[in-house]
């Protein structure tokens, strides 16, 4: 597919995890994706958690946040993003993946962490962008070396 349809695909799956597979047509995927997203979302208590964060009240954002839920919440939410960019054609190049796992591992890190410092959604972001940037630069190197 075109670049313009991976990326589309990969806005859309950063927009609500689930949509750029209904647009590849991967039904089931995207309901899964759609259904998870709703489940953690509610169970964790993230949207209150956002609005609390961008208010600045990081102390009651951590104590309503359910971090055995938010914790999942970075990997469906990244995987879903890969999933549709690569269902679209994305992620030919060797090690395309990296910056996508690392910046879920990283975000999670984040949130596991974000009890001491920033709240979830800050350190969560901040682990996010880490992550992507370790991803990035190891796809390069590994992409030379190979």
């Amino acid at each position: 597919m075109e670049k313009s349809k991976r990326i589309e695909m990969l806005l859309w799956s950063i927009a609500l995890p689930g949509f750029g597979q209904l647009l590849n047509g991967k039904i089931l995927k995207g309901i899964i994706l759609i259904s998870l997203e709703f489940l953690i979302n509610i169970q964790s208590h993230l949207n209150e958690i956002i609005i609390s964060s961008f208010h600045g009240q990081i102390d009651w954002t951590i104590n309503q946040t359910n971090y055995q839920w938010l914790m999942f919440y970075p990997c469906v939410y990244i995987f879903g993003m890969w999933d549709a960019y690569k269902d679209a054609g994305g992620g030919a190049t060797p090690y395309s993946v990296l910056p996508f796992a690392f910046g879920a591992f990283f975000a999670t890190g984040g949130i596991i962490y974000s009890r001491d410092v920033l709240g979830p959604v800050w350190l969560g972001i901040a682990g996010l962008i880490v992550g992507i940037g370790i991803g990035l630069i190891l796809k390069t190197f590994l992409g030379k070396v190979r």
